[in-house]
């Protein structure tokens, strides 16, 4: 894959985001760096969707490491959860990227009810 067909693959965005934004929307999945989003874009509604969706990210890792002091069961639960929301950190910061509102997977739905 050369950088122009990756160069395309991120044009298909909303033509109203700046890049900046995206970047932004982006750290949403990275732990606690949800909170950047909050702080220094609360005027992006673009960002705030992103940063909703991160938060429960994080709470859901919080989960995971908590369930994980269980012997063997909340061990197995962590690795299989850890691997879960990697992937669904990683799709965040991708579809993020593009400009797109991706929706989590059962996570979305309370999103939209998070206040913050």
């Amino acid at each position: 894959m050369d950088s122009s067909s990756i160069n395309e693959s991120f044009s298909s965005s909303k033509p109203n985001l700046s890049w900046e934004e995206k970047i932004f929307a982006a750290l949403s999945y990275l732990g606690v760096l949800f909170l950047i989003p909050l702080f220094f874009r609360r005027q992006s509604q673009f960002a705030l969707f992103h940063a909703r969706q991160g938060a429960l990210v994080f709470v859901a890792w919080i989960v995971l490491w908590t369930v994980n002091v269980v012997p063997l069961l909340g061990q197995i639960i962590w690795f299989f959860g850890s691997i879960v929301l990697l992937i669904i950190s990683i799709l965040g910061i991708i579809y993020s990227l593009r400009g797109e509102e991706w929706e989590l997977p059962i996570l979305g739905i309370y999103a939209k009810r998070l206040k913050l």
